[in-house]
């Protein structure tokens, strides 16, 4: 069953109004720039905040009407607030000693459970176990804070910006492991970001907010193309394709993915036959035909349909939503190439998408 979320508060002149029905289990991440309301709503949501107007329910439960230490809800803060004096073992046994009495021994795959070997392999922590806080990166204690939320065997876990404290190399580092925890982990959780890069690269679900409202609701791969919503307009818009791997070319030095009915020709990487993925397709390597071209070193060209078409006058530039079968392009032209080929919802074009231009991640 769904999470199901209303948050009515306000501070002073600043108002939140959101609500939004998420999948669970899955990443629902909470988008929108500094300010907009995510961190309230999440506090909300864990019953740190004396708010009357909250409605939380999961699997049919209404959280709301516990008080907070009976929720069962994990939190990971942007720091990682360790105990420092406890070992990276010992930090992680505080997390399962947090654990109902009930769900503290054994293993039951069936109801979610998670222990400490079992979550040490997820999130790499065995080598770390006899250090202390002070001793670790931050991105290895980001990961120890997870390990520890997920050890109190939480019915939802709630990640409040866990990588903004963190530089590139690190935010790289832990990324991987946030993706494994999406993956294996049948736990839903809330995550909290203004980045556009962990968004594409972690969420199922994405709650679009500004100044408080929710803007729009969604499956990423519906809401990044849409060009009547603000990720279009950033620099880094991108349309998110939902695939699997469907075999290896050694000898052309080229992996193909099936996309619904399209295939997508990238280079050779190392994931196996018939795992899924996701492809990130950057609005601006997008190019846009009427004819097929000849003698062009684009490996895929693609047919497509305009479903949607935004004029940016400030930046001279339209943005272009493209139906290409297996999902939703976005391409960002020039407004002069736009009117050259008379596009409007409806046409009939080409889209054509270098093999080098598209990023390749876990699905």
């Amino acid at each position: 069953m769904p999470l199901f979320v209303t948050v009515e508060h306000k501070i002073g002149k600043f108002a939140v109004s959101a609500t939004f029905e998420a999948p669970a289990p899955g990443i629902t991440v909470l988008f929108g720039p500094s300010g907009a309301g995510k961190s309230t709503i999440l506090n909300a949501i864990a019953g740190l905040l004396p708010v009357s107007g909250v409605r939380v329910e999961l699997n049919g439960e209404a959280l709301h009407r516990l008080p907070p230490h009976e929720r069962r809800i994990g939190m990971v803060f942007q720091e990682g607030r360790l105990f420092p004096h406890l070992t990276v073992e010992q930090n992680l046994t505080y997390g399962l000693h947090r654990a109902p009495r009930d769900k503290r021994t054994g293993l039951d795959k069936g109801r979610g459970l998670l222990f400490a070997p079992e979550v040490a392999d997820l999130l790499g922590l065995h080598k770390l176990r006899e250090r202390r806080p002070a001793t670790l990166s931050g991105g290895e204690r980001q990961r120890v804070a997870i390990g520890r939320a997920l050890l109190s065997q939480p019915r939802l876990l709630l990640m409040d910006e866990p990588l903004s404290s963190l530089d590139e190399r690190r935010r790289a580092e832990i990324l991987p492991y946030l993706q494994r925890l999406r993956d294996v982990v049948r736990v839903p959780i809330v995550y909290v970001t203004h980045s556009m890069d962990e968004t594409t690269k972690l969420a199922d679900f994405v709650v679009l907010l500004e100044d408080g409202q929710v803007v729009a609701s969604g499956p990423l791969t519906d809401l990044a193309a849409r060009v009547d919503l603000p990720l279009a307009t950033r620099d880094d818009a991108a349309g998110i394709l939902l695939g699997y791997l469907h075999s290896h070319d050694t000898q052309r030095g080229l992996s193909a993915v099936a996309c619904g009915g399209q295939v997508f020709e990238v280079p050779l990487c190392d994931i196996g036959e018939g795992v899924a993925v996701r492809m990130r397709v950057p609005a601006r390597e997008v190019i846009i035909a009427l004819d097929r071209p000849r003698d062009i070193s684009v490996n895929n060209i693609l047919p497509a349909v305009v479903s949607g078409l935004r004029q940016e006058p400030k930046s001279h530039a339209a943005l272009v939503e493209l139906d290409v079968g297996g999902g939703q392009l976005l391409a960002r032209i020039t407004m002069d190439a736009a009117e050259r080929l008379e596009l409007r919802p409806g046409s009939r074009v080409l889209a054509m998408v270098k093999s080098m231009s598209v990023e390749l991640m876990p699905g």
